[in-house]
């Protein structure tokens, strides 16, 4: 009987064929991140279907990303990307060992993923379609030609010269990818922001915020400095590569519900008489003792002084505010308007230009209202509108509409589970009601034991945060301390626990600690 053409071909070996799946990704990969070098990095098939998980990803598994990964959980997104993506690159060349088909399915399947991912992008236009275009091409390609090198020997050298020559392959299709990919990282870097901050330099406000007092904070009894530097400062956002806008190509459009639309460049506002502002800000996924929250001297223009110049009209009611990569935030109108509350569009920080990641050229800065409906970073474009008109990011995922900052308090020393000396021990930390003030804080040793009121700091404003400390005799033996601020409402802030979402947590802080 004739042997079936099948069953002539030789199979290739696990390694290799998981290998060339692997290789035939990277090249993919290379090649949308040169192209997207071009266009923007957005625009790269890898970022872009990692900026559509973190817009599909659960409220819930969302947040405790941010709660559990802080800072780093945008690394972790791309890495557990990386990781699948290898895997299934391989899994394409083993399904693949006698016919590269599969595996250009495969392979092609990811691409269409990458060019459906861009395509949905709402700060890209189509030509940013080239770079999954690219990407694909390049992956099926590398795959079909590497698959074929593999394929061309007799089955008895497959483990000889046929390896050899696929390996050398394989190798030379990486340096590529390589030089591919840092050509991309190089050609995205002539529009790096960097050095047009660089160019603003030094601001100078017209009107400076009062100094701070030397009693601002007791950084020498274990809580934070008043002010954060900006390198410390938190930051929470859901951009995966940061915009690279430059000022001299920045410009904001104020428009909808107003008398007459306005647009703004970077020198209109910067030409300004410059007023500064010391603001504490609060990210809403902070939990009760959690990190996220810092204070600075922000330097801008008044934001109501932008909306009265176009003239509100009768029924607005929420600043549509749109980020240069797209995202959205929903901010009150009212709130803006307030001049009691100082509502801020912020060019600088801390006496420089905004760094980059914190929004260079321009964020808005409204304090009292947890940031994702008050600080839109790297912001381009303000629409006065209604709450039934337009619905922001975070609020077509079930987070609440006005999101004021809720009364809280942090203790920062002792740490939690930290073993300290019997004796005295000293308890300090930070309290914040931004727009409301603190009027007094008290602490607790043991679950049943008396509110003792602590030393506070000098109130800088009702917009900061205010540090506290205070002392007790502890005997030798497992302890407990409770901390609760009660803000000049009189409101005492609640025991009652509750989670961040829809708006903000609830609950005071309790930490436990041991004295020797």
């Amino acid at each position: 009987m004739e042997t079936s053409r099948t069953a002539r071909e030789p199979r290739l070996p696990v390694f290799g064929a998981a290998l060339i799946g692997v290789v035939a990704l990277a090249a993919a990969l290379a090649a949308g991140h040169l192209v997207a070098g071009l266009i923007s990095a957005n625009a790269s098939p890898y970022l872009a279907v990692g900026n559509g998980a973190i817009d599909l990803t659960p409220v819930g598994l969302k947040d405790f990303a941010v709660r559990t990964f802080g800072v780093y959980d945008k690394l972790v997104l791309l890495g557990g990307m990386a990781v699948v993506m290898v895997l299934a690159a391989a899994v394409a060349g083993i399904v693949s060992r006698r016919s590269p088909v599969p595996g250009i399915v495969l392979i092609a399947a990811f691409g269409l993923l990458g060019g459906f991912a861009v395509a949905q992008r709402p700060d890209l236009s189509a030509v940013a379609l080239l770079a999954p275009l690219a990407s694909l091409i390049a992956g099926v390609g590398v795959f079909f030609w590497l698959h074929r090198l593999a394929s061309a020997t007799p089955q008895a050298e497959v483990a000889g010269a046929s390896r050899r020559s696929v390996l050398l392959a394989g190798a030379g299709a990486v340096v590529a990818a390589g030089a591919a990919g840092a050509g991309g990282q190089l050609l995205a870097g002539t529009r790096d922001a960097e050095s047009s901050r660089a160019a603003v330099g030094r601001l100078v406000p017209a009107e400076p915020a009062p100094p701070i007092p030397a009693d601002a904070d007791f950084a020498k009894l274990g809580t934070p400095t008043f002010l954060t530097s900006n390198r410390d400062f938190y930051r929470v956002d859901t951009a995966l590569s940061v915009p690279q806008v430059r000022a001299e190509d920045w410009s904001l459009r104020l428009h909808g519900m107003v008398r007459e639309e306005k647009r703004f460049s970077y020198d209109d506002i910067r030409g300004r008489p410059l007023i500064e502002r010391t603001i504490t800000m609060t990210c809403v996924s902070n939990e009760v003792g959690g990190n996220y929250v810092s204070t600075a001297n922000f330097i801008g223009v008044d934001l109501g002084d932008l909306l009265l110049e176009a003239g509100i009209l009768p029924g607005a009611e929420q600043i549509f505010s749109t980020s240069v990569d797209g995202w959205t935030a929903g901010s009150p109108v009212v709130a803006a308007l307030d001049p009691e509350r100082g509502a801020m569009l912020a060019i600088g920080m801390n006496g420089e230009p905004l760094p980059v990641e914190h929004g260079f050229p321009a964020r808005m800065v409204i304090p009292g209202l947890y940031g994702y409906v008050s600080a839109t970073k790297w912001v381009k474009d303000l629409e006065i509108t209604t709450w039934k008109a337009r619905r922001a990011y975070w609020l077509e995922r079930g987070w609440g509409e006005q999101a004021p900052i809720k009364t809280q308090s942090r203790i920062d020393s002792p740490k939690g589970f930290e073993t300290v000396p019997a004796g005295k021990v000293r308890v300090s930390g930070v309290a914040w009601a931004q727009h409301t003030g603190i009027e007094r804080v008290e602490v607790r040793l043991g679950a049943n034991g008396s509110w003792l009121p602590a030393t506070l700091s000098r109130e800088v404003g009702v917009n900061t945060w205010r540090m506290w400390w205070t002392e007790f005799d502890v005997p030798a033996g497992s302890h407990q301390v409770t901390v609760r601020a009660v803000d000049k409402s009189g409101y005492t802030q609640t025991d009652a626990r509750a989670g961040t979402v829809p708006d903000g947590a609830t609950g005071r802080h309790v930490i436990s600690f041991t004295a020797r």
